[in-house]
């Protein structure tokens, strides 16, 4: 599929509307993150809306389109799970992979923010990774690389096992599912960060099992209200102290039917 986004800018442009309340958002970016846009990044940041929007008549990238909700709960909260905490933010150039990308979060607004830093967006749809890919391009993302693959595939090749140093996941299942998806990936000393709304004391109790049994350990929870609507969001953050038995991750579809650290 080819990505004509000269002609979808055209057609998305004359909502000048929406475009404009995108902008002014970027603009008024609300404090609390270390991180404010400046006039390149808020550019690339309306090039990235446009480009997703586009693509979302074609695949359905996201559900998420509206100015303020693609600013709060894409854009912001992408970020936040970076920003909100030291773990795996400082490394000068991190090798990281966005697991279950979808419509590339939080895997591009991660590559725009950090240009230094490689990042592999994995999906297991083709046409999605192949859109991204062609948007990313399109944004000149040199520091971007794409992988079509499921993540317990993924976890037990060479070229990607205990080979990135952060890992982040949004979206894709329920946390210990996660974990096991994500900590095979990242190396000893590496960091997980899990995006999550709502967060129980019961999840908090099947993660720390689950990690136990993955080389990993929870290292940080950080509760966070979103700034425009005031959504409560949790951002779970993981350390990889050992190497990931060889056990894991399980075969495709079975961390998800069968979740560690759930008593059944």
């Amino acid at each position: 599929m080819s990505l004509n986004l000269d002609k979808d800018n055209r057609d998305l442009s004359s909502d000048q509307g929406h475009l404009g309340e995108f902008r002014r958002g970027l603009e008024n970016w609300p404090p609390g993150l270390v991180w404010q846009p400046d006039g390149e990044k808020i550019e690339a940041m309306v090039k990235l809306y446009q480009g997703v929007l586009a693509g979302n008549a074609r695949l359905n990238l996201t559900r998420i389109t509206a100015p303020l909700d693609f600013l709060e709960k894409h854009l912001w909260d992408s970020l936040a799970g970076v920003l909100l905490s030291d773990h795996g933010r400082n490394d000068p150039q991190a090798r990281v992979i966005d697991i279950g990308t979808g419509g590339g979060f939080p895997g591009l607004p991660v590559a725009l923010v950090w240009p230094q830093w490689s990042v592999t967006l994995l999906d297991s749809t083709r046409k999605k990774i192949n859109y991204l890919e062609e948007l990313g391009h399109r944004l000149g993302l040199a520091n971007l690389a794409y992988l079509v693959a499921r993540a317990e595939a993924v976890g037990n090749q060479p070229q990607h096992r205990s080979q990135y140093d952060l890992a982040l996941i949004r979206a894709v299942g329920e946390g210990v599912v996660c974990a096991e998806y994500a900590l095979p990936l990242v190396k000893v000393g590496g960091t997980v960060v899990l995006y999550r709304g709502q967060w129980s004391a019961v999840e908090a109790e099947q993660l720390e099992r689950a990690c136990a049994l993955l080389g990993g350990k929870v290292s940080a929870t950080v509760a966070a209200a979103t700034p425009w609507s005031g959504a409560q969001r949790h951002f779970i953050y993981l350390t990889k102290e050992k190497p990931t038995p060889s056990d894991f991750p399980r075969a495709i579809g079975v961390p998800r039917s069968h979740p560690l650290g759930v008593e059944n």
